[in-house]
């Protein structure tokens, strides 16, 4: 088979592949050779039919299988061996396979359009200055995360008087002219927390209530008329809430407060397993050394942000073969339409232009992802997930069992080497470049993420 490649603008490219019979010929017969060993035809023992009928009957289906798989199969080999950095498939060039016939021809010329990344070259080294964010642990920091915790471990206690933020539990009555409407609506033992009404001077219409208290109040204008609001509160349909434009009386019977938990060794043990803290200083430095840890990911993760801009404006805008590029992205895609491609063109150009960037830096240092890497990827992540929940003390083998679990998905793995590369860029980066050391607050911090 000859193949040869042309690339005249340097991203557009074009391979033509020419194959003649004595590159496929052996390949078919054995094929054909295969259905004569297996087929079953009337008339003839397994195995004996004439090597001419299973010709005739699979003869060209089998040629044209042979020749894709030949194509397929030295058209990648030619790419590799010749390290054409080709972005996507090849594409078959339009109009340029019509007229051949598997029949009767024995010889085929097949040409295909290959998009070529664009040459460019990024080098990092201590005169490139990236911005690196260390974020202050302080007491206020600290206090933040002691409410967490705290709030986590409260509980509803019953009080004498409402204040804003209470929970209240009474009967509601639909009025007419002032008094009890006749078949109206009533719930009883209706739950409400007057501080998420919409309408101040309702809303202010229950302040320092108290168990016995019956307030009149109109829900339509508390709610700000939301049926699904009014429905949910009032239990009727969204169509009745639309003209639910009635004044009620809500008679209190519990009033209920949410109180924090303490900071005691209850709580301690709570968040750190039984003994392992035993005062509030203990527990004030834990949380220290959690909340470092948790800040030096998230100092790391604008870190790769921040690297990222700086390759991108280095490089520059690159060029593309656009149109082939759309082509190979309607193909990839066969559930949407040019539309969607030219919407979302340019934010997968940008992504492109990264991975290249980030394969460049990945080879420059010969960073490698071995199996350990993605375990510890894993566990990494799943610790993050269990203390997202204020799970601090879970034994390390349920974490590492949870990982492997999520391991098994393929689409997971993609990610966590995804993680991996961008932590081991970033390890190894940080000790390359120039770091602009900035200390932040983490309000200021988490400013950066709204540009």
């Amino acid at each position: 088979m000859n193949i040869t490649f042309e690339c005249a603008d340097k991203v557009n490219g074009k391979v033509t592949a020419s194959i003649v019979k004595a590159d496929y010929e052996e390949g078919v017969k054995k094929a054909l050779k295969n259905y004569q060993k297996k087929a079953s035809v009337p008339g003839f023992r397994p195995g004996k039919v004439p090597f001419g009928m299973i010709e005739k009957q699979y003869g060209t289906a089998v040629k044209v299988e042979e020749i894709n798989r030949l194509l397929g199969e030295k058209v990648d080999e030619y790419i590799r061996e010749n390290k054409i950095q080709m972005l996507g498939n090849p594409l078959p060039a339009e109009n340029q396979q019509e007229g051949m016939d598997f029949e009767k021809d024995e010889d085929f010329t097949f040409v295909f359009d290959v998009a070529v990344a664009p040459e460019f070259k990024v080098a990092l080294s201590g005169r490139d200055k990236i911005p690196f964010y260390e974020i202050k642990i302080d007491d206020e920091l600290i206090n933040q995360q002691i409410e967490v915790y705290t709030s986590r471990t409260g509980q509803h206690v019953k009080v004498k008087e409402y204040k804003d933020g209470d929970m209240l539990k009474g009967d509601i009555r639909e009025l007419e002219n002032g008094n009890t409407k006749e078949g109206g609506v009533t719930v009883d033992s209706a739950i409400m927390m007057p501080k998420y009404m919409k309408d101040e001077d309702q809303k202010k219409l229950f302040d320092g209530c108290k168990p016995g208290d019956i307030i009149t109040f109109n829900p339509y204008k508390a709610y700000d008329g939301s049926d699904v609001e009014l429905a949910s509160f009032l239990k009727i349909t969204k169509e009745e809430a639309k003209e639910m434009k009635s004044d009620f009386t809500y008679q209190v019977t519990e009033v209920t407060r949410y109180e924090k938990g303490e900071i005691n060794q209850e709580l301690f043990d709570n968040v750190y397993g039984e003994g392992n803290v035993k005062s509030e200083e203990e527990f004030r430095n834990r949380i220290v050394a959690d909340l470092k840890a948790q800040m030096t990911a998230d100092s790391d993760y604008r870190f790769i942000i921040d690297l990222r801009e700086h390759c991108e404006k280095k490089v520059g805008k690159l060029e593309y073969p656009d149109e082939l590029m759309k082509k190979i992205m309607l193909r990839n895609n066969p559930d949407k339409d040019a539309k969607f491609v030219d919407d979302n063109y340019e934010g997968s150009i940008k992504e492109l232009t990264w991975h290249l960037i980030r394969e460049q830096l990945v080879e420059a240092k010969e960073i490698k992802i071995e199996n350990a890497d993605i375990k510890a990827a894993a566990v990494e992540a799943t610790r993050a997930q269990f203390a997202q929940y204020g799970m601090n003390n879970v034994p390390q083998e349920l974490i590492e069992k949870y990982a492997e679990e999520s391991m098994k998905k393929q689409e997971m793995i993609n990610n966590l080497v995804d993680r991996s590369i961008d932590r081991k860029i970033t390890d190894v980066y940080k000790d390359v470049v120039k770091l602009d050391v900035k200390e932040v607050t983490l309000k200021e911090f988490n400013k950066l993420f709204e540009k």
